[in-house]
């Protein structure tokens, strides 16, 4: 299978290919997704395949707006709808309950719950308003491998996998969308992102919590990220707490560092990747470090800066964790 670029002009043939049942991915404010059909099953179950992920974790409805979302819900509660107000479109996906059959399985998980996200992309939202149907929207990379940011990382991962790439360029945020689940008493931060819970708070008028785990499923993912291994190179990736930690560091020739630009100049890297001078721009330079690597065969062991500034630094850490699957540098 050959996998076409499409830019705006071409946006129609990007359409045509998604109503035949094939997957084309597409740009959002945070990372790209690998788009199918969200009402075709074998075309959403062509998106498990080709991602090789596995099938009992939910995939995102991505929809153009809020009417488009009604059809595939029992309601919008008071809360969502007060969310949707504030931050739609935007980086938060809102867990809801959907109407019974109206999603195929594939999407929801086997679920009584679906998750729903309206991305800040004008080229996305044309894309799904002229297909008049959402579609299903996971980070259009290999499973467990870093998210794409660019069209790029999408054809490096899944050329011949998949019809066609719709290219906006960069992408503004770098980490994938905040999670929360309204379809139980207390919301619940499932995944962090951008928006912080505090700041969902705030809209709400009542405390939100985060990440009840899987335990209330019986280990059945509500949405994407909470179970298994995301994110990750190929290489062991450590998490550096302290800055002067790096400078502990056996730094030869098969050691990365992914730190900012005044620490690799302190320590000499060898083979260093700058995340930026503070966490907004690590938040957006994160899977292209872990990308730069993952491309150096000569690369062994990833050491990546670590950010300690509360609820703002939780996305970055979440996916870092990931990445690293939980593990940190200990000197010495």
């Amino acid at each position: 299978m050959g996998t076409k670029i499409f830019k705006r002009d071409q946006l129609h043939d990007a359409v045509e290919l998604l109503r035949a049942g094939q997957l084309v991915a597409f740009p959002t404010e945070t990372v790209y997704g690998l788009g199918a059909l969200a009402t075709n099953e074998t075309a959403v179950k062509s998106v498990y395949a080709a991602k090789g992920r596995p099938s009992d974790n939910p995939l995102i409805v991505t929809v153009s707006d809020e009417a488009m979302m009604r059809r595939f819900v029992k309601e919008i509660p008071a809360r969502a709808q007060k969310l949707i107000d504030h931050f739609w479109p935007g980086p938060l996906t809102l867990l809801l309950l959907a109407k019974p059959g109206a999603l195929p399985a594939a999407v929801t998980g086997g679920l009584p719950t679906a998750a729903f996200r309206c991305p800040d992309d004008s080229l996305t939202h044309d894309l799904i308003a002229d297909l008049g149907d959402p579609i299903v929207g996971p980070s259009a990379n290999t499973s467990t491998k870093p998210s794409p940011t660019t069209a790029q990382h999408v054809y490096h991962d899944l050329h011949g996998k998949i019809a066609g790439i719709v290219d906006n360029g960069p992408t503004e945020i770098g980490l994938e969308s905040t999670i929360i689940d309204l379809s139980v008493e207390q919301p619940i931060v499932l995944r962090p992102g951008k928006i912080t819970p505090e700041e969902l708070s705030e809209v709400l008028g009542e405390p939100v919590l985060i990440n009840a785990g899987t335990k209330a499923t019986k280990g059945v993912p509500k949405a994407p990220g909470m179970k298994y291994r995301h994110y990750a190179p190929s290489a062991p990736v450590q998490i550096v707490d302290e800055p002067t930690d790096f400078a502990k560091i056996n730094l030869d020739e098969h050691t990365g560092v992914a730190a900012s630009k005044a620490i690799l100049q302190k320590i000499g890297a060898k083979h260093g990747f700058d995340l930026g001078p503070d966490l907004i721009a690590a938040d957006h330079n994160l899977f292209n470090a872990l990308r730069y690597f993952d491309d150096q065969p000569e690369i062994k062991r990833i050491f990546v800066q670590g950010y300690h500034t509360g609820e703002n630094s939780m996305a970055y850490m979440n996916r870092l964790g990931k990445a690293a699957a939980g593990h940190h540098f200990k000197a010495e």
